[in-house]
């Protein structure tokens, strides 16, 4: 399990810009012991490891076919040497060597217990699909269109005679009178209940027909409700049974189960991250550096060979509980970095806009690791508390961000933006270069909960997104100029979370991720190129348009 640092990369030397440099990226949580913040890089030299073991991979083309998460674990020995592990997250096809750190919990060996409750599983959804296909075959939809159509005919017929009616009672009554006029009028009323039995025996068959065809349907419905709650029922029973057979322990050698973490989802703990850190707090390693890429096919904007941090759903929660007892408790992370001034664009009574930098959160987030951000340093700078966030920028982003001084202008100014009634231009730096000069990128964005904060395309459940961009030049700065990069303009005409990144990287987009956008595959770089270098508004007060504008810094 244990490997030799030498197996990876040659004579460790910290001032090696290989090696050395300030770490990308942080595994991170709150101790729940201790109420600590905890944190373990991810070095230069983790990131050099992991790179000789994307080269291993290349060798054996098996590894080519699976795309999953890898990771490697560089620790340090009792002895003060250096060492690596590596993992991987779920299961192999194949039988995995013992070169790999072991999973959890034998899982194989766990749903083996379970196999009686699998199988009712699969019992059930074949019942469920059986009882589906059932409701596909039945010609209820088809015949409740037909006499919806003989319907909307008869009216259109019903229609047209009542008028023809009413235009002759008035001609009548123009010619006639006494006797004749009777008459006539009777047949008239007449040929109306005529009309009105007609429309009767139409709903009076299509009763018949439909509602014995509406009451099985109803009847297959609630069965296959039934069949779903059974399915949700067992579901849960296993995921309870799982979630308690896998042993954590972490570095304070305290041991629990993800049943006592609360409710996560099904998979936690099959992670690389999870792995490796278990088996170092194990055997008595110390971590100091750890790496997570693809490799395979690309899959949700992953792409092989590229760095990724901890997921949202599943790693993430129980990252506080494994990194217990390192010590490590975060710097710069809370409100002390809130005396950093901003710079502000533009204020008034009503609202204030200022530069984000790259690297700053808009707005607090959840943890209370992560509460510097724009809304508190700004909140301290103007001794303002009623200071609010109107729109947000991703935290790499650079650029103009609006805040308001009170509710009313807020949501005034929420309220604009909902509207699309606010003009953003951004800038940007791609990864590679593209072929069109200009164009529109439309690609609907859904935010898969278990993958957050990532972003993918999803034409069934994604909300509509659409971008503008025209091509500024192929002048890009000296160091990314060999990586045949090229800045773009971009006009948002919606506002969807992450929308220029994965526009700009996805496969039916540009196919071009913005450089330094480590989430959806750009190349490596010290910032996210992305700026926020305009907003247009009415002022909510004034109702003036207004123009705010922001330098490009890159």
């Amino acid at each position: 399990m244990l490997h030799a640092l030498s197996e990876f990369v040659g004579e460790w030397l910290p001032g090696n810009p290989a090696h050395g440099g300030e770490p990308d990226y942080y595994y991170e949580g709150r101790c729940p012991q201790t109420g600590q913040w905890l944190r373990l890089p991810r070095t230069a030299l983790a990131k050099a490891v992991a790179r000789q073991l994307m080269v291993q991979l290349k060798a054996d083309s098996y590894h080519a076919q699976e795309g999953k998460m890898y990771g490697v674990l560089v620790v340090e020995t009792a002895s003060g040497s250096l060492a690596v592990l590596k993992g991987f997250s779920g299961e192999l096809a194949v039988a995995a060597p013992e070169t790999w750190v072991p999973p959890l919990s034998s899982r194989a060996d766990l749903i083996k217990t379970h196999a009686q409750a699998m199988a009712q599983l699969d019992q059930l959804q074949g019942q469920i699909l059986a009882l589906q296909q059932r409701l596909e075959q039945s010609p209820f939809h088809e015949l409740s269109r037909q006499f919806d159509q003989r319907r909307q005919r008869l009216k259109a017929d019903h229609d047209r005679r009542r008028q023809e009616r009413h235009q002759l009672r008035q001609e009548l009554r123009d010619r006639l009178r006494g006797p004749d006029l009777e008459r006539g009028l009777a047949d008239l009323d007449s040929e109306s209940r005529r009309d009105g039995i007609e429309r009767k025996r139409l709903k009076a068959e299509a009763d018949g027909i439909l509602q014995p065809l509406g009451q099985v349907i109803d009847q297959i419905t609630a069965e296959v409700a039934q069949l779903r709650g059974q399915r949700r029922k067992i579901s849960r029973q296993i995921q309870a049974q799982l979630h308690q057979a896998y042993p954590l322990i972490n570095f304070r050698g305290k041991t629990t189960t993800l049943a006592d973490l609360g409710a996560l989802p099904t998979g936690t703990g099959d992670c690389a991250a999870p792995k490796l850190l278990q088996y170092a707090a194990t055997h008595g390693l110390k971590p100091l550096g750890l790496a997570e890429f693809w490799w395979g096919p690309a899959m949700d904007q992953r792409r092989s060979g590229e760095f990724y941090g901890a997921c949202a759903e599943r790693c993430q929660p129980i990252m506080g509980f494994f990194l217990s007892g390192l010590g490590q408790e975060a710097e710069g992370r809370g409100l002390a970095a809130t005396r950093n001034r901003l710079t502000i664009i533009y204020q008034d009574p009503w609202l204030v806009a200022v530069d984000k930098p790259a690297g700053l959160l808009s707005v607090p987030g959840r943890s209370l690791g992560n509460q510097d951000s724009v809304l508190r340093r700004l909140q301290q700078q103007l001794s303002l508390d009623s200071l609010r966030a109107v729109h947000r920028l991703d935290q790499g982003a650079s650029g103009v961000l609006l805040l308001a001084k009170d509710l009313a202008t807020c949501k005034n100014l929420q309220r604009q933006f909902q509207l699309r009634q606010v003009q953003k231009v951004y800038e940007a730096v791609l990864s590679n270069p593209l072929s069109a000069m200009a164009g529109e990128i439309d690609l609907p964005l859904w935010g898969n909960p278990s993958d957050r904060p990532r972003q993918s395309v999803d034409y069934s459940r994604g909300k509509p997104s659409l971008t503008v961009y025209r091509v500024i030049s192929s002048a890009e700065p000296a160091e990314t100029a060999d990586q045949g990069a090229c800045r773009v303009e971009f006009l948002p005409q919606t506002g969807r979370s992450h929308q220029l990144r994965v526009h700009s990287a996805h496969a039916d987009g540009l196919n071009a991720p913005i450089l330094g956008d480590r989430l959806y595959g750009g190349r490596p770089a010290d910032r996210l190129y992305l700026h926020a270098k305009q907003i247009s508004l009415i002022h909510p007060q004034t109702h003036e348009e207004i123009q705010l504008s922001s330098v490009t810094p890159f």
